[in-house]
Order: C-alpha cells, then sequence, then structure tokens
C-alpha cells in the first residue's frame, strides 16, 4: 500500500481500464459523428437521424435490464463480460457498412447499445476491485474518459472530412480492440467483490437497501439533465451563433460543444476527488446545485456577448457530469457485495430510460417558447437529486 492507502499497480490498472472503456464504448458515438453524411445516403428525416442515437439508448436499456435480471454481471467475469460485450458491439456496428436502407440501421444501433450493456456496468465494477480508499477519483477516471468519447462527435464534425464508412469500420476495430485490452491486458485488483448466484430477485431487491436507493434516485435527477443537454446543446448554440450573425455557425458549433462537453473529463475527475474528501453526498450536491443553476439560467443569454454564452457552457458542461460517477460509486460501497455488479446495471439502465424523455421534449419546448425555458426543464432533475442525496448525507454522515 502506497501512503494514501491505494495497492500497488492501481493506477496501471486504472489506465488500461479507463482506456478501455473509452475504446470499447467508441461504436456508442460512431453514428452521430457521421450523421450529416448519413442524412444524405439514406435521405433520412431529422427525426430518423434522432432515432440513430436515441435506438442505442434503448438497445442499452434493454441490455441492461436483461444482464440485471439475469444477474450476469455478478456471476460472469467483469473483464471476459466487457470483451463478449465489446465484439458484439463491434460487430453490429460493422454491419451499418452493409445496410440497405435507416430502418436497418437504427435496429443495427439497437443491437449495439444492447452490447454496450456489457461493457459499461462491468467497467465500473473491475475497476472497484483495485480502489477502496480513492474509489470515486478511479471512477470519475472511468466516466471521464467516456465524457471525452462522447465530446469526439462533435469535433469530427467540426473539422469535417472523414468518409463515414471510415468512421465506423475504425470504431468498430477500437471497440473490439478495448475488449481485448481489457480481458489480456488489465488484472483484476486485490479487492474483488463475492460472486453471486442466479437469483433474478435481486435485480430488484438490490435497491431494498435505503441507501442504494437514495443514492440511485439521486443518480436519476443527474441523468434527466446529462444526456438532453449533451444532445441539445449543439443546436442551442448554434442558434445563439446565428442570432448574433456569426458566419459558419454550425461548424464553430460543433467545436464549441466539443469543448463544453469535453471539459466535463476534467470535471469527472474533479468529482472523485471531492466525493472521496468531502464524501459522496456533498459532492453530489454541489455539482447538481451547479449544473441546475446553468439549466436554468443559460437559455436567457443567447443576446449574451457570446464569450459569456461559452463561458457559462463550459462551467456547466464541467459540473453536469461531475457527479456521475460518484452515484456508482455509492453504490459499490452501501450495496450487498455479491450483487454490485446487478445494482450498478440496473441503476444504470432506469437513469438511461430517464434521459429519453427529456431529449425528446427539449426540441419542442424550444420550438414553442424558445431556448429560455427550455433548458429550464432540465433543472427539475437536479432539484430531485439534492433532496435525495440529501436523506443520504443525514443517513450515513456523508
Amino acid at each position: 500500500m502506497d501512503q494514501a492507502g491505494d495497492p500497488p499497480g492501481c493506477w496501471t490498472g486504472l489506465a488500461v481500464l479507463a482506456t478501455a472503456l473509452l475504446f470499447g464504448m467508441t461504436t456508442w458515438f460512431s453514428a452521430t459523428a457521421v450523421v450529416p453524411q448519413l442524412e444524405a445516403v439514406w435521405a433520412i428525416t431529422p427525426a430518423q437521424a434522432a432515432w440513430l442515437t436515441i435506438a442505442v439508448q434503448l438497445g442499452f436499456v434493454a441490455g441492461a435490464l436483461g444482464s440485471a435480471i439475469l444477474n450476469v454481471a455478478d456471476r460472469v467475469p467483469p473483464r471476459r463480460l466487457m470483451l463478449y460485450g465489446a465484439t458484439g458491439a463491434a460487430a453490429t456496428n460493422a454491419l451499418l457498412l452493409v445496410a440497405q436502407d435507416v430502418s436497418v440501421a437504427i435496429a443495427l444501433r439497437g443491437l449495439t447499445g444492447m452490447f454496450l450493456a456489457a461493457v459499461y456496468p462491468p467497467a465500473m465494477k473491475a475497476m472497484s476491485t483495485w480502489f477502496r480508499v480513492r474509489r470515486g477519483t478511479a471512477l470519475g477516471v472511468m466516466v471521464g474518459a467516456l465524457t471525452l468519447g462522447s465530446a469526439t462527435p462533435h469535433l469530427v464534425n467540426g473539422l469535417g472530412g472523414l468518409q463515414w464508412q471510415l468512421v465506423i469500420v475504425v470504431t468498430s476495430l477500437v471497440t473490439l480492440a478495448g475488449g481485448l485490452l481489457a480481458e489480456f491486458a488489465g488484472r483484476d485488483g486485490p479487492f474483488p467483490f463475492p460472486r453471486g448466484r442466479f437469483d433474478p430477485r435481486m435485480a430488484w431487491r438490490v435497491f431494498s437497501d435505503r441507501g442504494v436507493r437514495l443514492a440511485s434516485l439521486g443518480y436519476f435527477g443527474h441523468m434527466w439533465e446529462l444526456y438532453a443537454m449533451w444532445a441539445w446543446f449543439s443546436v442551442f448554440l448554434g442558434d445563439t451563433l446565428s442570432l448574433q450573425g456569426i458566419s459558419a455557425a454550425g461548424r464553430w458549433a460543433a467545436i464549441g460543444t466539443f469543448a463544453v462537453i469535453g471539459i466535463g473529463a476534467v470535471g469527472c475527475w474533479l468529482g472523485g476527488v471531492l466525493g472521496d474528501r468531502l464524501g459522496r453526498a456533498r459532492a453530489t450536491i454541489l455539482a447538481m446545485g451547479i449544473s441546475g443553476t446553468c439549466a436554468v439560467s443559460i437559455g436567457f443569454l443567447q443576446t449574451a456577448p457570446i464569450p459569456v454564452v461559452v463561458a457559462v457552457g463550459l462551467v456547466w458542461g464541467f459540473w453536469v457530469v461531475a457527479d456521475s460517477a460518484q452515484f456508482s460509486t455509492a453504490v459499490t460501497e452501501l450495496g450487498r457485495q455479491d450483487y454490485v455488479g446487478t445494482a450498478l446495471t440496473l441503476q444504470l439502465a432506469i437513469g438511461f430510460i430517464l434521459t429519453i424523455p427529456t431529449i425528446w421534449i427539449i426540441p419542442l419546448i424550444a420550438e414553442s417558447t424558445g431556448w429560455r425555458f427550455a433548458f429550464a426543464v432540465l433543472a427539475l432533475g437536479p432539484l430531485a437529486g439534492i433532496i435525495s442525496m440529501r436523506q443520504l448525507r443525514c443517513r450515513h454522515a456523508g
């Protein structure tokens, strides 16, 4: 152990698993990166383009629910499960190359999301075997890697010039490499979780612990805000730039959105540090308070100087995801140890279900009332999350 109580090799283990997660989840973002080209190839509507993203999330939810019911994440070694999931995701993503129309493509995106449910939760569980003292920081780095991957399609769109077939091939290969890296270069840490037995009832009983339930409710509030912000910030920024007469607004909006989402990778790290030092509840309450304030205020800034809009966006992007890993960390610490994988998987599944209504409703509000009130509805999530985490803080003095 080092002076902080971390075992030898833990930071190497973190680097390997974080890289494997970043690589393994690359196919989540592959179609998003080339939507403009796919719109021309298949003559798809904006609604169909949105379904290329939504299908991945629905597939992830279906895969995660199935995994939770079957206790897969507690019965199969997590790094091996990552390999299985990454292999399936890479294959279904590559099949986009021979898809004849958008309906087939949407179905393939759903299958890709289903396989990715066997990559993300096991990665969090595998990483938790390496850390007890600074587990929040470690899982923060993991989610930070995923956040950086989420931002990358916007940079690709902003820079332009890549053929969609090349993007699909490369992302499939990178996802497969992530699974291979996890299984053959990664190692389990010195704090393994007991292996669970098959018990479908545990898919719901994991929430019988009040601490797990409160941490999960906090996560659900966080997810109500996060993905809708990521999905629609580029449109908001593009509209704002156009409103103020900025040329090439779409290109600059894509690059700006890359920065706004990408800075969240640093936020995840800081959120982990704060979670380890202050407690999960205090850290998440701070993050949700700041992000919720940004959600309420940013829509009223469309006529403000562009640097002000971008600055508020960067603050929002930093804090909106800073708390994400801390909810999962709390589950690994508070939940029944032989079913941690099931609890994490179910938490993620329900959280991703909650992203769908907000992704759907934001453009409707924006079209009806303008951006002043569209993002404000997202603040309801952080508000509910703060209430849950305050209760958890009182219960566990966290």
